[in-house]
């Protein structure tokens, strides 16, 4: 590209992977080496407690210590500094750290799902149906549909949040691409930059086949709103995504912490007396949520791609009102913005 007139120089410049810095020093054999994976594991450190737990974290550190210093003794030359090899290795760890923050609240949705829920025996107070303009709801659907819709949707999340780094960089791409310009208008959410997102649109395209053939029927619609007035550009697209673990992980850890919570003597008499117990109240939440965060509400809302997630953000922000948001101050919930108390 011309340099701009006013500048003197380009700023646009293409983003630099492990690969490409890898094979510039002649140091792709590195990305093949079994040891790689210890190197770059995420120790997650705030599941586990006691000695048991400070044991394992201490074991999982001193791994990766020993197979970083593995492999940099066995890769480094001389187009192939240590330090070159150590940004390498930080670099992967920190997509592993990533994977580990955004896909993993996902996993735990899902399991929670499967675990709490028979998509052909459904209880009575625990049923997922919806009706129209029940609640809010702009869906209607049967137990098992919904079962199914939920399911996909949250398979569909964790692809995206698993692609998020190759998302990010068709992002980039899109948004500095001259021959797809944009233009400045109000979308209902102020004045927005509108640009059509053709990289990002056929990788979401290609994700959403993937979960379509695993999953093998696919509830609702399948329409990916891109360069309009719900998704106005590729920027959007990528903040939309990066939320869904600040949505699901306070939901996944409060449901965690009901079992310790309702042994408490402190709190004991809440979790029993109130809800009826622990398992009542982990199937009260989650049902509330799997229902309503999945019901088509929210201002673009319904069954579409995007609705979907607008949806569950519509249920997040009506958690105060919920009789169970007490339990989720107990278990340290401080915002979905937030991180939870210790």
């Amino acid at each position: 590209q011309d340099a701009p007139v006013a500048l003197d120089f380009g700023v646009k410049q293409e983003i630099l992977t492990v690969h490409s810095f890898l094979e510039a020093r002649g140091g792709l054999a590195l990305l093949s080496d079994p040891e790689v994976g210890v190197a770059t594991m995420t120790v997650v450190s705030d599941r586990l407690g006691g000695d048991a737990g400070r044991r394992a974290i201490e074991s999982a550190i001193a791994d990766k210590r020993r197979a970083t210093e593995a492999l940099i003794a066995r890769h480094s030359s001389p187009s192939l500094s240590t330090s070159d090899l150590e940004l390498a290795l930080s670099s992967l760890g920190d997509f592993n750290a990533h994977v580990a923050f955004a896909r993993g609240p996902v996993d735990a949705m899902i399991g929670l799902l499967e675990t709490h829920f028979d998509p052909k025996a459904p209880e009575d107070r625990f049923s997922l149906e919806l009706s129209q303009g029940m609640g809010g709801s702009k869906l209607s659907h049967s137990h098992s549909t919904h079962y199914t819709f939920v399911l996909q949707s949250l398979h569909l999340w964790r692809e995206i949040a698993h692609d998020m780094f190759r998302l990010w960089i068709l992002a980039e791409e899109d948004l500095l691409d001259e021959g797809c310009p944009y233009r400045l208008m109000n979308t209902g959410q102020g004045m927005n930059r509108v640009q059509n997102a053709p990289n990002i649109a056929r990788a979401m395209h290609e994700i959403l086949s993937r979960v379509q053939r695993k999953m093998g029927s696919w509830v609702g619609l399948s329409v990916v709103h891109l360069g309009d007035r719900d998704v106005p550009n590729a920027l959007v697209f990528i903040d939309k995504y990066t939320q869904v673990a600040r949505l699901l992980d306070p939901i996944a850890r409060c449901v965690e912490e009901i079992p310790r919570l309702a042994a408490s003597p402190s709190t004991a008499s809440i979790i029993n007396g109130q809800f009826g117990g622990p398992d009542r109240l982990v199937k009260a939440i989650l049902c509330d949520f799997f229902k309503h965060g999945f019901d088509g509400s929210g201002s673009d809302g319904g069954s579409c791609i995007d609705g979907r997630l607008t949806s569950a953000w519509n249920w997040c922000s009506k958690l105060e009102k919920k009789p169970f948001y007490p339990v989720f101050m107990l278990a340290g919930f401080q915002g979905f913005d937030g991180d939870f108390k210790k």
